[in-house]
């Protein structure tokens, strides 16, 4: 059995649940500007280096991709659609992929797109020089070179076949940039800058308050009747990191959705205040919270003793904690290192045989506390290094300190901007143990798991370990055609990130509550918070 695109993505996602329509009207409104809100400041406005949907909601509409999902069915995985291709094809051996490119693409500067400017992204995405972030460099292991051929034509050459390069292909963090820019301005400025090709273009940016797009004329894609998208005038996106702020701005019809994500209690009381005003969505996420002690040369050393790092994945009492914290945040799904939905994730069963997964918490805390003693580790002092983002990231981290301190640890937690938090992790600096999180797009679970190899391999690496063997298990289970020696391999490298070497501890999976209000039309729930986010299909029916 070949290791299809499709098991390699590794879908069978559940359906929506809508409490009001959720599919866009053929007979659509123009004009109008959407107003959303975002739970989270900028770090940066350079996709490539960043991954939140901090940035990702409020610049995304300004950039297109090479390919992206299908706006309509964003939920089925390996539905894919050219953005500013015309089509590709693929060599026998899916060692040579062949990309031919529209060639009725502007700049919102005016330049015209070629495939340099492919080329020229995807170089800096795969393969950055040194001081230049990159944070899914490791999603492209499989490509040697990015070419062009002509100006309208780009071949990627693999190492080796995968069914997991289209859906990396896919991922919405590939904004397309152009080669002009890159090479008159350097690798970084697209962190201030905006210039791409996508269906709005850049007004302004009021740091910590808002990002505000208008309608780009010349966007290159059409709607069904005939015209230029997108529908909308333009948008407006308000940075609300209180959720209280949130969700009165919707309920005041101040704002017309927040595209993250609700927990239950919010959604039943907009539903209760607003009736037939609001819609609700909501699917699985492929998002899992957990976390990771700091190993590297500015970590605590007591986090370099096994011992330790099994003691914090062993304290958490994730089956009860998922009762609990499914009524009052976004977290849900108890779960390995894969997404539940995929056929590639463990089952109960698989879980049930690693010792973080006991649900006799005796047991359990009796072990974690036995490893300290020996480790001379009894009352060491931990801080979490948390983001000051409610959810789920605040109520995760007071459950998680609450857990640790059942077992010994003197345990507290430090709560920072997003900009501060990501600024700390990626200079390693002397925080012992941070909320780790591992949000993708397009689920796509051998490619998703890249974060867990070794930090020189990985870019989001927060743990800093070096595992020569753990990339080693990566490179076997993604290179092997077989489905049942990729699931088998996928076992063991998952069993070697959380106890066999304890590099990261899962928390929970997330789950994806979108209420928002009912005359907004066209977009529909992915599996993700960072898919289906340019914009170029919502109108208002107002």
């Amino acid at each position: 059995m070949k290791l299809s695109s499709k098991l390699a993505v590794a879908a069978g996602l559940g359906a929506a649940l809508a409490f009001g329509p959720v599919t866009a009207d053929a007979a659509v409104k123009r004009g109008g500007v959407l107003t959303f809100v975002v739970g989270s400041k900028i770090p940066s406005f350079d996709a490539h280096r960043e991954s939140t949907f901090g940035m990702i909601h409020p610049i995304r509409p300004f950039y297109s991709l090479l390919i992206r999902i299908n706006p309509d069915n964003p939920k089925k995985t390996d539905d894919f659609l050219c953005d500013l291709c015309t089509d590709w094809s693929s060599s026998a051996d899916k060692k040579k992929w062949t990309f031919n490119l529209r060639k009725d693409v502007m700049f919102h500067n005016g330049q015209k797109f070629t495939a340099h400017d492919i080329v020229a992204t995807y170089n800096k995405i795969i393969f950055p020089p040194k001081g230049v972030g990159s944070s899914r460099k490791a999603h492209y292991q499989m490509v040697k070179k990015v070419s062009a051929d002509g100006n309208h034509k780009v071949v990627f050459d693999l190492e080796f076949a995968t069914g997991a390069f289209l859906p990396a292909m896919a991922s919405p963090f590939n904004f397309v940039y152009s080669k002009d820019d890159l090479d008159k301005h350097g690798l970084k400025w697209h962190q201030k800058n905006v210039n791409g090709t996508g269906a709005f273009k850049f007004v302004q940016y009021q740091p910590g308050a808002f990002v505000e797009g208008k309608r780009y004329d010349n966007y290159h894609h059409m709607g069904p009747d005939g015209k230029r998208k997108p529908y909308l005038d333009g948008y407006k996106a308000i940075s609300a990191p209180k959720m209280a702020v949130r969700l009165q701005a919707i309920r005041g019809d101040r704002a017309s959705i927040e595209f993250r994500g609700f927990p239950p209690k919010a959604r039943d009381d907009l539903v209760k205040a607003l009736g037939d005003k609001i819609t609700v969505q909501e699917g699985t996420w492929n998002c899992v919270a957990g976390f990771s002690a700091n190993q590297g040369p500015k970590g605590p050393p007591k986090f370099k003793d096994l011992r330790v790092r099994r003691a914090l994945g062993l304290a958490p009492d994730r089956w009860a904690g998922s009762k609990y914290l499914s009524k009052i945040a976004l977290l849900k799904s108890v779960g390995g290192i894969v997404f539940p939905d995929s056929e590639l994730a463990a089952t109960k069963e698989e879980l049930l045989a690693l010792p973080v997964f006991n649900p006799d918490n005796k047991v359990r805390h009796a072990m974690a506390k036995k490893l300290l003693k020996e480790a001379g580790a009894e009352g060491m002092k931990i801080s979490l290094w948390n983001r000051a983002v409610d959810q789920p990231y605040k109520v995760l981290g007071t459950w998680l300190i609450d857990q640790w301190r059942k077992v010994g640890f003197d345990a507290t937690q430090t709560v920072v901007p997003t900009g501060i938090w990501y600024d700390g992790l990626r200079k390693k600096k002397e925080h012992p143990v941070s909320v780790d999180n591992n949000c993708q797009s397009v689920v796509n679970p051998l490619i998703d798991v890249s974060k867990y190899q070794s930090a020189d391999v990985s870019g989001n690496n927060y743990g800093n370990y070096i595992d020569r063997d753990l990339d080693a298990l990566w490179q076997k289970m993604n290179r092997t055609g077989d489905a049942k020696e990729a699931r088998s391999i996928l076992r063991q490298y998952e069993k070697r990130i959380m106890w066999d070497k304890a590099h990261w501890g899962v928390a929970f999976w997330w789950f994806k509550i979108n209420p928002h209000r009912t005359y907004v039309k066209g977009w529909k729930q992915a599996p993700s918070h960072y898919l289906n986010q340019h914009l170029d299909q919502v109108w208002l029916d107002k």
